[in-house]
């Protein structure tokens, strides 16, 4: 099964609205329920943290039939390109003649600027200005627990580590940000070794098409 989520949306918002659909999934499945794998991609990775988190919160059934969790390119850190953008928007909204470019610079939804960090919990984003200049606040949110969790990052360089893996990643989310790495003990997500792959020479698009990554989804599901 597959489901599109409303990036515009706060991560926690979609994590909420997710926990809920796949509660009614699991009470709406015409035979009993034997596995339930989470294949997440991007800033989806995100939502389904959130909506595990939610879901526990609320005394729901459906993260106990959850077996794995496959994390594909997501920003568990954020990206890059979303504190670049909030850089500009502080630079230019200091210069009275690129305040308009500001201006257009702040139409960024909430889910976008959810990725300067990796915002998952709504204690993260909520009463604060989402566009105001600000250090990484979020509450460390450990890997589910129960849950075997693979991580999946891209490099766009031939091998991880040269130029082009330091400075682009894979071109949208960092190889440490993808593997869940933290100068922060307490935000490091602990991906097991054997259960975390770096896919070379590819962009974050092509992880949804890759006979690589496909190669590596079997053996581990």
């Amino acid at each position: 099964m597959y489901l599109h989520d409303n990036t515009g949306l706060h991560v926690s918002t979609n994590g909420h609205a997710l926990a809920l659909q796949l509660e009614q999934l699991v009470a709406q499945w015409p035979q009993p329920l034997e596995h339930l794998v989470l294949l997440a991609r991007s800033m989806g990775g995100l939502v389904a943290r959130s909506a595990l988190h939610a879901a526990a919160a609320a005394g729901r059934r459906w993260p106990a039939r959850v077996d794995d969790l496959v994390f594909l390119g997501t920003p568990h850190h954020g990206a890059p390109l979303e504190r670049a953008g909030n850089w500009v928007d502080v630079v230019l909204g200091a210069t009275p003649y690129a305040a308009p470019f500001a201006c257009l610079g702040k139409l960024r939804s909430a889910g976008i600027t959810d990725l300067r960090y990796g915002n998952v919990l709504d204690e993260d984003w909520r009463g604060r200005d989402r566009l105001a200049r600000s250090p990484d606040r979020r509450r460390p949110l450990p890997l589910p627990a129960g849950v075997r969790c693979f991580a999946i990052a891209a490099t766009t360089g031939a091998q991880p580590g040269d130029g082009r893996d330091r400075l682009f990643g894979d071109g949208l989310v960092p190889v440490d940000s993808a593997l869940g790495r933290h100068p922060s003990a307490s935000r490091t997500l602990g991906f097991a070794p054997e259960r975390q792959w770096i896919g070379c020479g590819m962009g974050h698009l092509d992880l949804l098409s890759r006979a690589e990554v496909c190669a590596q989804l079997r053996p581990w599901l």
